[in-house]
């Protein structure tokens, strides 16, 4: 198995269209790291230059010690999962796992283990004589896995491998390959636009916006403490609420404010705020849906530290319900409360925030100024 460098690398088309920027990471031996973005943003693009797909404009691509980027793709030991699974259709299922190493002129009873013990790690060893249009799209999935990790590669590749398949399939196709990247060990990079599978999958979480990576971290950073606002915004679901107000001073403490409320923050915030020098200007508050409730309790022991609003829309998901708030002209703030919790439409209504929770970004640049 081997680490994976990336140099300084960049992809430009022409003069002007530059799809990745400056990309900069080192993937540690075994490690699974996510590149997760939205549709455009470099990822794919990425993944291919590593893969040699793609040339590379500037930069130096490390597998392990060696200098890929003179290397050809057949000779970069790397195995790739698509998103179309690119199975041959005539062949079957068996045939398919075995192509690779046909090429490679391995003898037919090395072939024919390897291919088995693959079958068996995907649980599809009964259906090694069928065709790729008899099976499922999971079974077709396991088989372009099956493909993939019976060269046993030092890198594998995964370009939006699931976004094929329906809901359920791809909750059960996620802890598949989860599991079966921790048995076999293989350093991996995953590409995903869904930031769920990104989340729940990757060591690290790489997020890219316009061909720059934005932040690289585990997923728990990404989500709590993420670096400015794109990520804040892409991470989550429903995404985090952002609210534009003033710092001002009152009475010693600083808050925040807008023309409907006005919020304390916590010791810590202000200090970081006041070291900004951001005393009446204009910044972003963000708060995460779970990080406020409509508790009588809390609203009485934070009395400070209360948004109200009317109910403008009811999203019912199960076991919890996410409401909009009203709170001003064009802008909704979403509320995460337990089902047990009910409003009329237009209600008005009072929710408690988290203030530990808070975070709060720069106007200007977006960027995150309290951790």
């Amino acid at each position: 198995m081997a680490s994976i460098s990336f140099h300084h690398v960049y992809k430009k088309y022409g003069n002007k269209d530059t799809a990745v920027d400056d990309f900069h990471l080192s993937v540690e031996d075994k490690e699974f790291v996510v590149l997760v973005g939205p549709s455009g943003c470099g990822k794919s693009t990425t993944l291919r230059m590593l893969a040699g797909l793609e040339d590379i404009s500037e930069g130096e691509i490390f597998i392990g010690d060696k200098k890929v980027n003179p290397i050809p793709p057949k000779d970069r030991d790397i195995s790739m999962v698509f998103q179309n699974y690119a199975l041959y259709p005539n062949m079957s299922v068996y045939e398919n796992i075995a192509f690779g190493l046909r090429l490679r002129k391995l003898p037919k009873h090395e072939i024919d283990l390897a291919v088995k013990r693959a079958a068996r790690v995907l649980e599809i060893g009964n259906y090694l004589n069928r065709k790729p249009r008899e099976l499922s799209g999971g079974q077709r999935q396991r088989v372009a896995l099956g493909r993939a990790i019976v060269r046993t590669p030092q890198v594998f590749l995964m370009d939006e491998p699931l976004s094929n398949l329906d809901a359920k399939l791809r909750v059960q196709m996620r802890t598949e390959i989860i599991g079966l990247q921790r048995k076999i060990g293989v350093t991996t990079i995953y590409v995903t636009h869904d930031q769920i599978e990104a989340m729940t999958m990757g060591d690290r979480v790489v997020v890219m916006n316009r061909g720059v990576i934005q932040q690289v971290a585990t997923p728990e950073t990404i989500y709590n403490r993420p670096v400015n606002m794109f990520v804040a915004g892409f991470i989550g679901n429903p995404p985090m609420n952002f609210i534009e107000g003033k710092l001002e001073e009152n009475e010693g403490e600083l808050e925040f404010g807008t023309s409907r409320f006005s919020l304390r923050l916590t010791p810590k915030q202000a200090a970081q705020l006041r070291e900004h020098n951001l005393i009446d200007r204009t910044v972003i508050m963000g708060i995460r849906a779970e990080h406020m409730s409509f508790d009588d309790s809390r609203r009485e022991a934070a009395p400070r530290c209360v948004i109200s609003g009317a109910i403008r829309l009811d999203e019912f998901i199960g076991s919890d319900r996410f409401y909009h708030l009203d709170i001003k002209k064009e802008k909704n703030l979403i509320v995460r409360a337990q089902d047990h919790v009910r409003f009329d439409d237009r209600s008005n209504v009072s929710a408690a925030v988290n203030m530990e929770k808070a975070l709060f970004f720069s106007k200007d640049t977006e960027l995150l100024l309290t951790d």
